[in-house]
């Protein structure tokens, strides 16, 4: 079953798996505000998402939670001060695949494992990416793009939101699967690279679906695939990488949460037990979905499966691009 499928599993039955925790297990969880760090500056993803949810989490759980933000470092001071917290429940992550998946893969001296560090929660959203080219470009679907990247070999360029971003990563993960070789343009955040594609300064560049998609829509980039497993809702007519000739193709970025290792496990069924159901009304549902994102919801021990596959399929990745930290 493909990751994405795996994302329509009823929150409801979900739920149903951790209701049989005992009452007295749970007893005086939590006993004071619950802090939700975001290892990013305000208006993030993460922080966007966070901020969507916290309210309603408040009003589950009979205590504030409280969103602190805490970047730096690509999201690494944050990620320690979770590592490093009392493992009581009362301080979780919001994590994405930077801190969580690709920083451990880059900085071998990092201070935190997330495998050994952290305990998972749950997968609360994901967010698709777009296969974006220039509109002159001539190339009107992915199986274009091979043939012309593969007729000019080392003369394509890609763009990317910098070193080890998920942009940077997803099209490395073409350049792998579709066997091409295009040449990487790094930039410092998506608004510059989208400027350069729009300017045809750069042929390619794979955009998370929120912000792509208002060019798309006004014709001023082309969309060729969406990165997910299975098609969008707000593009049906976008074929999937896969779908699209690319076998085995999927990338997004996504945000989840974890709590420090050694968490009790009562503590960690009960939030998310309440996060489950702050997932199923339909004003959040909908107010995730309108930041281009698909809402998830998966027990702690898919998160766990999927987190462990994220890790494989991108430390393939680095090593093969002998992809570096900046």
């Amino acid at each position: 079953m493909s990751t994405t499928l795996r994302f329509a599993f009823p929150l409801c039955a979900a739920i149903a798996c951790v209701a049989f925790v005992r009452s007295e297990a749970a007893d005086g969880y939590p006993s004071r505000p619950i802090r939700l760090i975001i290892p990013f500056a305000s208006g993030s993803s993460n922080d966007i998402v966070a901020r969507i949810i916290a309210p309603r989490l408040s009003d589950a759980l009979g205590q504030s939670v409280v969103v602190d933000n805490r970047p730096g470092a690509g999201g690494v001071v944050g990620a320690e001060l979770v590592a490093q917290a009392q493992p009581d429940g009362h301080t979780l992550l919001m994590g994405s695949p930077g801190p969580l998946i690709v920083n451990p893969l880059l900085l071998p001296k990092l201070s935190y494992q997330p495998r050994r560090d952290f305990a998972p929660v749950t997968l609360v959203s994901v967010v698709p990416a777009i296969l974006l080219v220039n509109p002159n470009m001539p190339a009107s679907s992915v199986k274009e793009l091979i043939a012309l990247a593969r007729s000019k070999p080392g003369q394509l360029n890609y763009a990317s939101a910098g070193a080890g971003s998920v942009p940077h990563l997803s099209a490395e993960l073409f350049k792998l699967l579709a066997k091409v070789d295009l040449v990487h343009v790094p930039y410092k955040g998506s608004g510059p690279a989208i400027t350069d594609l729009l300017g045809g300064q750069v042929a390619v560049f794979f955009d998370n679906m929120a912000s792509a998609l208002p060019y798309v829509k006004s014709g001023r980039l082309r969309a060729l695939a969406i990165t997910t497993a299975t098609r969008s809702a707000q593009l049906p007519s976008l074929p999937t990488m896969i779908e699209a000739g690319v076998p085995g193709y999927e990338s997004t970025s996504w945000n989840g949460l974890v709590m420090p290792a050694k968490t009790p496990k009562a503590a960690i069924d009960r939030f998310y037990t309440a996060l489950a159901q702050v997932l199923q009304t339909s004003d959040v549902r909908e107010r995730i979905v309108g930041l281009g994102a698909e809402v998830s919801g998966i027990a702690p021990a898919e998160f766990a499966s999927f987190m462990e596959k994220e890790t494989q399929k991108w430390a393939r990745v680095v090593r093969e691009a002998n992809i570096k930290a900046e």
